[in-house]
């Protein structure tokens, strides 16, 4: 089936082409209830109003096989944590109807693009639509699988003969992060607080507490978990998929002088609490399926036997950006990567946070850690690499320049998929906070 739709002004070129069907929460000036939605275009649909519209008979046919009652109750919800719960193969039959749905030929042109009512009721413009956070987030934790991040990071504080620690390429590294401080896309971030240690060279060792001085980016991916596993029981590799509802842009905003003085021996703390910023429409597993890839890192350690998985292709290529615009409006884009660049899967990373027992719930996010490539400085994904932690400035449009953040400075990630051949592209739209100072201590 040709990837095109009734939609006013659809193309197939759109992040949220009809091979995607992101699903996301709205709110809306006319309504300001929490409700799910999916985006197709520059639209959004409104599935708890158009499902309290369609004769449910009618509905059974475009979701043949999914109990329409129960997935009524869960896309009636102000999160999509009732809607992930109901599992990958129900996540892969309405993607499917809601496809068939919107396509220019579609079966069910009674049920929405001949209906007038029901086109005017739950059809906005997504610059009409306020977004909030897709999920319900209980528990929030952070990978370290960007190899060429973690090198690189490595090499500037311990030199290359040690850039990475022994651990590194026998397990995925992660650290539990807040959950409470993830925002949605558009959310600003204030500057954080904390002690620094400005003079690492002077004895005793003497902190300050301020602001901090080197705020920073990280560009990742994100991972929500829909399939969820009791305590005491570990998740097979292979079947990790399935506990898997989709994928968002995420970046962990990070204080690298406050983390520098403060991660011993613990690991991060104040230095990445204070904001996590993910994109708003989460984009189901199955419509990045046909983007996988094998990993473009090289791991000649041999695995321990929980972590290997049955398939090649283990990561995706997603195109990555991060722009970088002043207060003054001027932007830039000072990275550019791709996901293939991960060294461990969400397979991989769930497999390994669950070995020892630990119960995950729909709605836990796994990020990915920051994710560079090879190349230069335009493929690194945060400004710590960029700069070399401040000795070299990143130069921008408008004669600026930075080493790390400025209040007003915003930060945008975008990401996508494309088979330029068949014309089809799957995006994540945009990821982006704003800076602000505010009260310090």
């Amino acid at each position: 089936m040709a990837n095109e739709s009734w939609i006013s002004h659809y193309s197939p070129s759109n992040d949220f082409s009809l091979a995607n069907i992101p699903f996301g929460i709205i709110s809306t000036p006319e309504d300001q209830t929490l409700r799910p939605a999916i985006a197709i275009g520059g639209f959004a649909l409104d599935l708890k109003t158009w499902l309290a519209i369609v004769n449910k008979k009618k509905l059974a046919d475009v979701f043949s096989g999914v109990d329409i009652d129960q997935l009524d109750h869960a896309l009636s919800q102000p999160t999509l944590n009732g809607f992930a719960a109901l599992g990958r193969p129900v996540h892969r039959i309405v993607r499917k109807g809601l496809q068939d749905l919107l396509h220019k030929d579609t079966p069910y042109a009674e049920l929405l693009r001949d209906d007038e009512n029901a086109r005017t009721k739950t059809l906005s413009r997504l610059s009409d639509v306020t977004m909030h956070l897709p999920m319900e987030i209980g528990d929030y934790t952070d990978f370290y699988a960007g190899y060429h991040h973690a090198y690189a990071v490595g090499v500037m504080f311990r030199g290359p003969e040690n850039a990475l620690q022994p651990n590194y390429t026998h397990l995925p590294v992660g650290y539990h992060g807040r959950a409470s401080s993830i925002v949605v896309d558009g959310t600003p971030i204030r500057r954080p607080v904390g002690q620094i240690l400005l003079d690492p060279k002077a004895e005793p060792k003497q902190p300050v507490t301020g602001p901090t001085r080197k705020l920073d980016i990280e560009l990742e991916l994100g991972c929500f978990i829909s399939k969820p596993n009791k305590m005491g029981e570990s998740v097979d590799v292979k079947q990790a998929e399935e506990h898997i509802f989709g994928y968002v842009l995420l970046n962990d905003w990070s204080a690298r002088d406050i983390q520098a003085w403060e991660y011993v021996p613990l690991g991060p703390f104040n230095g990445k609490n204070f904001g996590t910023t993910i994109s708003a429409w989460v984009v189901l597993a199955d419509a990045l399926e046909p983007f996988k890839v094998k990993t473009e890192i090289d791991n000649k350690t041999e695995l321990q036997e929980y972590l290997k998985g049955e398939e090649d292709k283990t990561v995706f290529d997603i195109k990555l950006e991060v722009d970088l615009t002043t207060a003054d409006g001027s932007t830039t884009t000072i990275g550019r990567t791709s996901s293939k660049y991960l060294m461990w899967s969400f397979p991989q990373m769930i497999a390994h946070h669950t070995l020892g027992g630990c119960s995950m719930r729909p709605g836990d996010l796994l990020g990915s850690g920051t994710i560079s490539g090879p190349g230069g400085v335009e493929e690194r994904g945060s400004l710590l690499e960029m700069t070399e932690n401040g000795k070299k400035e990143v130069l921008l449009a408008g004669m600026h320049a930075r080493t790390f953040l400025k209040d007003g400075d915003s930060i945008t990630l975008r990401g996508f998929c494309a088979d330029d051949g068949k014309g089809v592209r799957v995006g994540f739209g945009r990821c982006s906070g704003t800076i602000y100072g505010g009260p310090q201590r």
